[in-house]
Parts: C-alpha cells; structure tokens; sequence
C-alpha cells in the first residue's frame, strides 16, 4: 500500500498536495509490530475510549460522512460503513487495524510526524489528501482529517471525504489553463514551469548530463496565410504544424528516457525544450528534422499551403541558466535566424551576441554622448591628381566612447540614422567642419582656400531643413558656400524626388558642393544623373583597387581600366568632376591621372588626421609619389 503526505502539520491543518496511493488494505496488529503508543494524558483515566455503542452510536453509524475512531495506539476501534466502502472493507472489519495503514500516513516524515503528535494531544488537528486504490480497481481522492475526541474519551476521530469529482474538475481546469486551445500543445505558462523545473539545482543534480537545449522557431509568413484566407484556415495550419512538431518530437525521443516538450508560446512561435540535451549536435538535428518536416506542403480542405520556419537553437549548461537568460539568448538567435534569410536555424554564438550588445550599449548612449561632446573630427586630404596638392579634405567623426574607446563611423552612424540622433549629429558636424575649414582659410591668407567635404544622411533632409541649417551655418562661420561639398550615397541620391530633390537643388543654387559618394556601387540611373544638381562623383575604391598592379605578380583585368575611363569621360561629359577613392599605391596614382581623373583620396596621401596635420600639408605636395 503507499500513499502521499500533505507535509507536516502545522499547529491546526497539515495540507499539501502531494500525491500518495493506498488499496484500502491493511493488516491487524500483531505482536511485536510497532507502533505510536503513547501514554494517555494525565487528566483523564486510561482505557476509556469512544464506543459506537455509545448514546450517538447509532448516529456514528449511518452517518453519510466516513469516519472511523482510533485509539491512542493508532487501532481502528469502530469505523461506520460508510469508512469502510471508502475502503472496499465492511466498517467492522477493520477494527483493530493500523489506521496509519489504512491510509498510508507513514508516506512521508511530515505527515507521519503530524499524525502521532494528533495521537498525543499534542497537536489539535490533521488534514492531508490521499489518493486511494478501491479493491475493484478504480482510485479516488480522499481528504484525511484527524481530530482528537474529548479528554475522557482518550481517542481520535478520523474522518475521510471523498474528493475525487473535485479533484477531476480541478485537473480538467489545470489542463485547459495549461494547454493551448487551437493545437492542443502545452501553452506559454506550463512550458515555462518545465522550464524553470529543470533549471533547479536538484534537477539536473540527480543525474543526467547537466545540459538543456531549446529550438524556438517562428513560422516565415504565417501572417499572409491569416490575412489572405482568415483566421479559421490559420488556426488549423497552426494545428496541423503542431502534429508535425509533435512527430520530430516523439521521434527524437526514441532513443531517450523523455521526448523534448513541444509547445506553443502564442501567434506561430512555437518551442522545443530538451532536457539533459547532449550537446549542440542533437540540438541541431532536431532543428534539421523540424525544417524537413515542415517543407511538405499543408492539404486543409482543398487549400495546399506551403511554409517555412526559421530556428533559433540554444544549448548550454543548466547551471547557472536562467529561464530569462535562455529565452533571451533563444529569440536573439530567431532573430539571427531570420535576418540570414529565413528558412534556416541558427546557432546562438556568443561573440555575435556580445556585438549586439555591444550595439545596443552604443545606441542607448548615443544622443547623450552628442550632447557629451564626446564626438571629434578627423580629416583625411583630397590631393589634386595633376599637381599632388591639397585640395580639400573629407570631414569624418568619431566617437570617443569612454568604454569602448575610439570607434569608427561604420560602429555607430547606422545607429544613428535608426534612432534619428543623425540629424543632431549630423549638424554638429557640419558646423564643426565649416568652422575649421574657416579656421585654415583665416591662418593661410596666402594660401588658396580648400574645401570641407561633409557626408550627410538622408534623413537629415527629411526630418529637419537642411537648406536652413546650412545657410545659417555658412552665415555663423564665414565660410563661403562654395568651399562646401556635401556628400551623399548614390543609392540616397538616385531615385531623390519631391523634398529630397527640391532640397538639393536649393543647395545647389546657394553655391553648395553636391558630391555622390561610392559612385557605381548603387543604381547607376545615368539618365537621371543628368537631372540632378551633382557637381563631383567619387568613384567606390572597389574599382580602383583593380589598379594596384605594380608590375609582379597576376595583371589587372583591363576592363577594370576601361571601365574606369569610360565613367570619367561620362561625367567630365556632363559638367562634373571626379574623386577617386582608396588611392593606395602610386602605380594607382598615375594610371588615374593619365586617364583624366580630377582628385584622389586615400592612404598613398594621408590617413584621416587631426585639424593641425590639415595646417602643416597646406601650401605642400600631399604626397611626392603623386
């Protein structure tokens, strides 16, 4: 017979839900058995005990509550029919049997321990539940109450209450609660009690390999499916991929002692949990399984529906693994998923983690920073290529972050344009640059003046005027409008219509500069390069870094030359002057001069440097190699 503690029992109720069994059999006392004897209490005399023969008898005994009087011993003295169908036995016969027994109270230490304190008159009550096996095979739920009877009566009444249909409904309940209704897979809350359950320390303790896995995988597309053809078909595509989750699931638990749960944590985001995983091998054929199952396309009532998913896959050590900490790093690993193009699982890497992390750091900063004034300039010379002399320079901020330290443009300008901070930094770098660029011309009267070249981002001309900012910082330093470039990416430029345009073209008409940056890499409308106010095009170093033979080892392409040639006779053509970028070599230098390149930039003249390097190069050659 077993049976299952509630847990020790407090001064008054002693109830727990834990769960023991008992088949109603017991066997009477026999000698040497062992059992609670205690000595009755001081005030009463030994020996007299509840007898159903008693005035209330009769009321004892066709009461429709089971209950049953135990001496100080722990022996049945009478138990009522109604005990005794409870039990499979007929109350009579189970008198002078253990109650302890009957109903397993020795389970557990708590309930055990409950129960003689009861028996002593040290303790005013008991209350436990018991899950009982009837002789005829079906269990029910009892609810155990153990209460001493008056002092002169040197027993204890216990009291049994069938509970089963209680116990029925409240599982019904925990089920619906815990399940999801469309796919009946277990929901969002008993996932993340599995989960947090096998995160305690004595789960993974008791055996096992200490490690968890979780795939947590989106469906690619399922909104379409709700939006085009109704929630009802959605629900049942949602069904039926439930079905095929549960297959991967009972298939990669063959060889094992549970099968990774699989539930639904709401919308199409479904989770496959694997406890005691075995490393990130199994993790991955899972993730594998699941992509393959999933490709066959759906049959829903003459709908045939095909869908994809993406995978995040997480596998660690348990230890030291919170349930936050996982499904964080799993859904930074969907995320990863499905920025690499969907349709494909991903493993969680933690380098690449520490880099978004790293992003958002910088992103949560950045607008103080600004305000900080923990941005600088560097300057880096744009060299006449017939000549060799400075022309201008290209203004390029940096951030020196007290963390992280120096960073370059490509760690942070992105994040700015996504938050919108570009335009505030934007604008101070136009007004730290125009001051400068004012700065040299003022300590070099004799020198020609040279142009600043500022890069500006999209959204700055649709989130702020940018023709009025400009004006009013040309104004503010001197700076004439003419020793202004600014520069803007070809994809930016290319396709500008409405604001952007009439913006440009308001810039252009002031005297302002326009230059498009990394020219050739985006769209290439030439037709529609005619249109715009543009007076420089900057050639991507990607075309010029085929012009780095220097005469040993595999020769250029020549198409990279002609190429080259054939995009500078276009825009001398139109009016407009060229930059090359990434000059790197002075073989480089001179093909680009002999084919008519205007200006050239890169490391063969100078590195970005400080304002004061700008000061020492004016009224020199940039480079003597040009």
């Amino acid at each position: 017979m077993s049976g299952t503690s509630e847990g020790p029992a407090p001064a008054a109720d002693l109830i727990r839900p834990a769960v023991t069994e008992s088949n109603g059999e017991a066997s009477p006392r026999v000698s040497g058995e062992a059992s609670p004897r205690v000595s009755p209490p001081e005030d009463g005399p030994p020996g007299s005990v509840f007898s159903a023969a008693g005035p209330y008898g009769s009321a004892f005994s066709v009461a429709p509550l089971a209950m049953a009087v135990v001496d100080r011993d722990g022996l049945v003295v009478s138990a009522n029919d109604t005990f005794g169908a409870l039990l499979g036995k007929p109350g009579a016969a189970l008198t002078g049997r253990v109650a302890a027994d009957l109903m397993d109270l020795k389970a557990d230490a708590r309930t055990w321990h409950g129960y003689r304190e009861v028996l002593g008159g040290r303790q005013a009550k008991l209350s436990c539940t018991r899950r009982v096996k009837h002789p005829d095979g079906h269990v029910l739920w009892v609810q155990v109450t153990a209460a001493p009877l008056p002092a002169a009566e040197h027993g204890v009444l216990l009291s049994l209450t069938d509970i089963s249909a209680r116990r029925e409904l409240q599982a019904r309940l925990r089920h619906l609660e815990m399940h999801d209704p469309v796919t009946r897979l277990p929901n969002r809350t008993l996932f993340f009690e599995r989960l947090s359950a096998a995160l305690e320390a004595e789960s993974y303790e008791r055996g096992g390999t200490g490690r968890i896995g979780l795939c947590y995988l989106d469906l690619d597309g399922f909104k379409a499916v709700n939006d085009t053809l109704g929630h009802r078909v959605g629900d049942r595509l949602l069904a039926a991929v439930a079905e095929r989750l549960t297959r991967c699931a009972d298939e990669a638990g063959l060889t094992r002692a549970t099968a990774p749960l699989v539930a639904r944590l709401g919308g199409d985001e479904f989770a496959l949990l694997v406890e005691d995983s075995t490393g990130t091998d199994q993790l991955a054929d899972l993730a594998e399984s699941v992509l393959k199952a999933l490709q066959a396309p759906f049959d829903l009532s003459g709908q045939r529906l095909s869908l994809s998913a993406s995978i995040g896959v997480v596998e660690r050590q348990a230890a030291g693994t919170t349930a936050t900490g996982l499904m964080q790093a799993a859904d930074t690993t969907l995320y990863w998923a499905k920025a690499d193009g969907k349709s494909r699982w991903t493993l969680f890497d933690p380098e690449r983690n520490a880099h978004r992390m790293t992003r958002q750091a910088l992103a949560s900063t950045l607008r103080p920073a600004i305000e900080r004034g923990e941005f600088t300039l560097e300057y880096q010379p744009l060299v006449a290529m017939e000549n060799g002399r400075l022309r201008g320079v290209e203004a390029l901020v940096r951030w020196n972050h007290p963390q992280f330290g120096m960073l370059t443009p490509n760690r942070f300008i992105g994040l700015a344009e996504e938050d919108g901070s570009i335009v505030q930094l934007g604008r101070w770098v136009l007004v730290t640059a125009c001051r400068q660029a004012r700065r040299w011309q003022l300590d070099h009267p004799d020198e020609p003046p040279i142009f600043v070249s500022v890069n500006v981002a999209v959204r700055q001309v649709w989130d702020s005027d940018l023709v009025a900012d400009v004006a009013e910082v040309l104004a503010e330093t001197g700076l004439a409008p003419r020793l202004l470039q600014l520069e803007l990416t070809e994809s930016a430029v290319m396709g500008s219509a409405g604001r952007p345009l009439q913006a440009l073209q308001a810039l252009s008409d002031m005297g302002v500069q326009i230059a498009i940056d990394d020219f050739g890499t985006g769209y290439s409308n030439l037709a529609y390069l005619s249109r715009l106010p543009v007076s420089v095009l900057k050639l991507d170093g990607s075309f010029v870094r085929g012009f780095q033979y220097e005469g040993e080892g595999v020769p250029p392409n020549p198409a990279d030359e002609v190429i080259v040639e054939a995009m500078i006779q276009l825009a001398h053509r139109l009016g407009l002057s060229v930059t090359a970028e990434c000059v790197e070599t002075s073989p480089q230098a001179a093909r680009l001069r002999r084919i008519g390149c205007d200006t050239g930039q890169g490391w063969l003249y100078s590195r970005p440097v400080a304002p004061d390097r700008i000061s020492e190069l004016l009224g020199t050659k940039a480079c003597n190699q040009a």
